[in-house]
């Protein structure tokens, strides 16, 4: 590694995740004690790559006493963290898994506004750890009335320092991220088409591009993984493997976005490596019960994944 994995997490959740052999709804459901976990996008993806043997950083809010749940699952864990204290209590995310269905029903809270001193108090955190970082990630939905300078402000310093940043987010924060000339986002399908309001998935990761960001990593589901780069702007890799896995695909993106940031914090620019990287971890994700983990299968998961290269505007089967 030439620097570690540095994961912000601005809109932390403790995440509970229910397994139900099948969900009614309407019904009353007898279940098992839910899977309690430190999460948010960031801390997923510190998790992963932590689990893969990474150095990390994971660098986050915390409060209240789902807050103190939050930082005592962190230190049982073993997963390097800094924690700054705000005022708000950290929000829940429930996740109820349908073992008959194979789908996950996902209730996630929005969160409170922090105060102008706590925002100051993260970018402070996350500043005093990036000379020792490889890679930088912001990942996540901000909290009501955030700053809109605060993902173009982690680029701009992490640019400043040489560290590469990939954030993984929705809405208008995507676009700033892409203006402020971010090496990487890594949008779903759907975050992406609204966040550019393009009906096409290629016309709309273009126009990501077009406004500045380097590469842009689109999670399509059972369509795979597609990269597209401002180095070739008449082409794209898709990265498949072939057949959809039955599981929880919660933390699916969050593993790919480990899979990217751990290589780029080792020096690989290799987009074809990060994107088939990137569709394995995501894959192995599914197979697992809960958010923040992957399946060891992830080792021959990368070897059935296949990666192609398309003519921009060619339609995808």
């Amino acid at each position: 590694m030439t620097g570690s994995v540095l994961t912000v997490t601005a809109n932390p959740a403790l995440d509970k995740t229910y397994v139900v052999e099948q969900l009614n709804p309407g019904d009353s459901h007898r279940v098992p004690p839910p899977v309690v976990r430190a999460g948010g996008k960031g801390m997923n993806v510190a998790r992963v790559a932590h689990q893969l043997g990474a150095s990390v950083l994971a660098v986050a809010t915390c409060g209240g006493s789902s807050g103190r749940a939050y930082r005592e699952d962190l230190d049982r864990s073993g997963i390097p963290h800094r924690l700054v204290p705000v005022e708000p209590a950290t929000r829940h995310s429930l996740a109820f898994v349908d073992r008959s269905a194979g789908a996950t029903s996902i209730f996630n809270e929005t969160g409170s506004a922090l105060s102008s001193s706590e925002w100051r108090a993260l970018e402070q955190q996350t500043g005093e750890h990036l000379r020792a970082a490889g890679c930088l990630v912001g990942s996540g939905s901000l909290p009501p009335q955030s700053p809109a300078d605060f993902y173009p402000g982690l680029v701009r310093a992490a640019s400043r320092r040489g560290v590469p940043c990939i954030i993984d987010t929705s809405g208008p924060d995507l676009i700033r991220a892409a203006e402020a000339g971010v090496f990487a986002v890594k949008p779903n399908h759907r975050e992406l088409l609204e966040a550019t309001g393009e009906a096409n998935p290629q016309t709309a990761a273009r126009v990501l591009i077009a406004r500045g960001a380097g590469v842009v990593f689109l999670s399509c589901g059972e369509d795979g993984m597609l990269a597209f780069t401002s180095a070739d702007p008449g082409h794209f890799l898709q990265a498949r493997l072939g057949h959809a896995l039955k599981g929880n695909p919660t933390g699916a993106g969050d593993a790919a976005v480990a899979a990217i940031a751990v290589l780029l914090a080792a020096g690989c620019r290799d987009v074809t490596l990060m994107l088939r990287t990137a569709a394995a971890w995501s894959s192995a994700a599914v197979l697992m019960p809960a958010a923040g983990e992957i399946s060891p299968e992830h080792r021959s998961l990368i070897r059935r994944i296949t990666v192609t290269r398309h003519h921009d505007g060619e339609e995808l089967r």
